[in-house]
């Protein structure tokens, strides 16, 4: 019984461990952000991206800080949705913690013991790198949260646009990106649904050796595999029946059309970078 009770409470994990990856799911709601021209978000997501590896002092990283809680809080988006999106990397950003502390040079020494030596640098590197993940994340998360994958498309072929003089495929890579973030939360519920399936017939994925349990994962992997391919080809027999022929001569419902918010939206994008370029190379580089 209490093998039993270990093993369905690994199945429980497991399950909230697929619930909590956020990335590719849409929040509707009819804020400031979600109204924004979508090629608005993705250039200002980028410029933030930007403005995080340009953060260097206290300072810098307080202010995108604010600037993340500012946008959640304009989108409102339930702040605890957001932060789910950094729980499936949380390993990586705990792991990238414990290296800088542990093996980070540095002059200034807090404590050492044998071939683990912790300095001040290597603490701060460390806690900056940990930082700079969650933001990465937490920015990248509003802007999926905030727009529909069809919107999303429309924005990204719209920013590809221009490349197709030398030959880029614009329409194809949009909607190629597109439908893999669209179909990460139905590979996901697929999988949940698969391991209470398996569990339910007496499969064990947690005793035994590292091998025995990667062989374990083959009933989960082969009918996700074959799930995923049937989907990818009734998505393409659906597609084909619509008379998709790739994004030559096709037209759009609504077109997209940057206004005063956009310009706003802008605006403060250009002026957390210039700030944060000024807090590292300008005359505020000492704070």
């Amino acid at each position: 019984d209490a093998q039993e009770s270990r093993g369905l409470g690994d199945v429980y994990k497991r399950q909230a461990m697929l619930g909590d990856i956020t990335l590719g799911q849409y929040y509707p709601g009819n804020s400031f952000i979600h109204g924004l021209d979508p090629r608005t978000k993705i250039i200002v997501t980028l410029l933030s991206i930007v403005a995080v590896f340009l953060a260097q002092s206290v300072a810098a990283y307080a202010i995108l800080w604010a600037m993340v809680f500012f946008v959640i809080a304009v989108s409102r988006l339930p702040f605890l949705l957001v932060l789910r999106s950094v729980k499936p990397l949380l390993f990586i950003i705990v792991l990238t913690l414990a290296m800088h502390v542990l093996i980070g040079q540095g002059e200034t020494v807090l404590y050492q013991w044998k071939f683990i030596r912790v300095t001040e640098e290597g603490v701060a590197m460390g806690v900056k790198m940990s930082m700079r993940l969650m933001l990465l994340l937490m920015f990248s998360s509003v802007l999926t949260f905030t727009t529909s994958p069809i919107v999303l498309t429309d924005g990204i072929e719209s920013l590809l646009r221009p490349f197709r003089r030398v030959g880029v495929p614009a329409h194809e890579l949009a909607m190629m990106m597109t439908i893999a973030l669209r179909f990460i939360p139905t590979l996901l519920e697929e999988t949940d649904r698969i391991i209470k399936a398996q569990t339910s017939r007496g499969a064990d994925f947690q005793s035994g050796s590292l091998l025995q349990r990667a062989k374990n994962m083959l009933p989960i992997l082969i009918p996700l595999f074959i799930s995923a391919f049937r989907r990818a080809d009734e998505l393409a027999v659906a597609m084909e029946a619509r008379c998709y022929h790739g994004g030559e001569g096709r037209t759009r419902m609504h077109q997209l059309a940057y206004r005063r918010g956009d310009v706003a939206a802008f605006g403060f994008a250009v002026v957390l970078l210039a700030l944060l370029a000024l807090l590292r190379w300008g005359p505020l580089a000492r704070l």
